[in-house]
């Protein structure tokens, strides 16, 4: 699995104002923001990115994966 890869599976599974994936081929880190993640809970939403990987987990093509996840107002109070 590649960074592109990854970031395209999510990219496909739901709307994000903003993606950027990174890592080493095994362990990733994602800064996703979404209007999808307005009034969630952080389970809910890394469970809503899980959900756009299906079985990737699972199967280990994507072994860990660190999540940072904000709705597109809390991303612009933390980069104001």
């Amino acid at each position: 699995m590649t960074a592109d890869q990854l970031k395209a599976l999510i990219a496909a599974g739901m709307s994000c104002e903003y993606l950027e994936v990174d890592g080493d081929g095994r362990h990733w880190n994602a800064t996703i923001v979404s209007t999808e993640f307005e009034g969630k809970r952080a389970i809910q939403r890394h469970q809503r990115v899980y959900a756009t990987l299906g079985d990737k987990m699972k199967t280990d093509e994507v072994h860990a994966l660190s999540i940072k996840a904000a709705s597109p107002a809390e991303w612009a109070a933390l980069n104001a």
